[in-house]
């Protein structure tokens, strides 16, 4: 393993400033509650709206005809592959040993908080992502904030919301937004699980909140991981980091490849991939967070991928099937060069909320799972109570919990 080109800068600096911000804000609005959060929109964003947006002006959102079309396909796609996830998960009952029955039950939270981002982008899509996966995984009511622009949410956010299902929405963005889908301000309905994409505050407000509510995931700055070969075409793979750097100047963006003439162009292109986009975060985040690394083998470049764990991970090689079950550690996997991360962000159909900084480790992105809860339960005749009391008695003693065992033993004496 040699690197080309090494990140000069990581996206967890400065994180103690931001988690000091964080903390002080979050003690502002639990203590201020709806004053706190509109306090917040007016000093960050200029808003001085009432928070919520009317059922009217959500019933109204229109946007141009072809845009309509492209958001009902995405939503159809995410809709059919969120649906598909909800029937990979099913209840059940067994009876374990004669008269022990136990089962699971696949139960939906009531209330999500969605968080659409809408700073430098209106995330069209990730209305769509989060709330169209709430809603078909059966959640009772869904909340949703976006940030102001001009003091309204962008109109092609808003209609993607309604599309989605979305029950209410908050014209809010940042902390104040997360912590009003937390606290159930403006609308009365605490969210049981916050989800959704954001910058370092939002993501950090949604870590802080956590134990109060679930959260999906704590995400960072997005990330691309490109795994290419010497079949690899050089003008994609550098098109598809461009892509993704684009998102902000602290999205890393990384090539491990097996070829070094592929490498040397590949970098060699990204300047005026760059220049091209005229304004944009791209250089900034491939001249700190951009990285290239030679691997020897296909072996070792999916190790070194495994353990970079990439929120996205892009394969543009040969023999794709064994990538497939070779790599392990990733948000979401993207398979042969006609697979751009893009599709995956807007429209194709699995979901764009993704783990970031490693978290893929353990976890995948959002999905109908993360909002239902799978509950277990059992039932006991007689004869299996009277069965296992004197295992359990014994276990509890051995551990030292001697009202544990008596609660065993009363059984035994009772229906043996």
């Amino acid at each position: 393993m040699r690197t080309l080109k090494e990140a000069t800068r990581r996206p967890t600096s400065g994180q103690e400033a931001v988690r000091s911000t964080v903390s002080e804000m979050l003690l502002r609005i639990e203590r201020d509650r709806e004053d706190g959060a509109l306090h917040y929109a007016r000093e960050l964003d200029g808003y001085t709206g009432t928070g919520i947006v009317s059922p009217a002006e959500l019933s109204g959102a229109r946007v141009d005809a072809p845009l309509a079309a492209d958001i009902a396909l995405a939503h159809q796609r995410i809709a059919d592959f969120a649906s598909l996830q909800r029937q990979s998960l099913h209840e059940f009952e067994v009876e374990l040993a004669p008269g022990l029955v136990a089962g699971q039950r696949c139960v939906a939270l009531e209330t999500a908080g969605c968080y659409v981002p809408g700073g430098r982008y209106a995330h069209v899509a990730s209305a769509l992502m989060s709330v169209t996966t709430a809603v078909v995984a059966g959640v009772d009511t869904v909340v949703a904030c976006s940030p102001p622009r001009e003091g309204a949410v962008h109109p092609g956010v808003l209609y993607a919301l309604r599309t989605a299902g979305v029950d209410e929405v908050m014209c809010l963005g940042g902390v104040q937004g997360v912590a009003s889908l937390a606290l159930g301000l403006f609308t009365g309905c605490e969210a049981d699980i916050l989800v959704g994409p954001g910058n370092r505050y939002v993501a950090e407000a949604k870590r802080q909140l956590f134990g109060r509510c679930g959260i999906d995931l704590y995400a960072g700055p997005t990330e691309i991981l490109v795994l290419a070969d010497s079949t690899a075409d050089p003008e994609l793979v550098a098109v598809d980091l461009v892509g993704q750097a684009e998102h902000g100047p602290d999205s890393p963006a990384i090539l491990v490849t097996t070829d070094e003439a592929l490498a040397m162009e590949v970098i060699g292109r990204m300047p005026s991939l760059i220049e091209q986009l005229g304004e944009s975060a791209a250089g900034a985040a491939w001249r700190d967070c951009g990285e290239v690394v030679l691997a020897e083998s296909r072996e070792e470049a999916a190790s070194i991928s495994d353990r970079y764990a990439p929120e996205h991970l892009e394969v543009h090689c040969q023999d794709l099937p064994w990538w497939l079950m070779r790599l392990r550690n990733y948000g979401s996997l993207f398979l042969g060069e006609e697979t751009t991360v893009a599709y995956g962000d807007k429209c194709s159909g699995p979901n764009h909320i993704l783990p970031t900084m490693g978290a893929g480790r353990y976890t995948g992105g959002l999905s109908v799972h993360k909002f239902i809860k799978t509950l277990t339960w059992q039932r006991m005749s007689a004869d299996a109570s009277a069965e296992l009391a004197p295992v359990c008695a014994r276990i509890s003693r051995l551990e030292g919990m001697e009202a544990h065992a008596r609660t065993a033993d009363i059984r035994a004496r009772k229906y043996s």
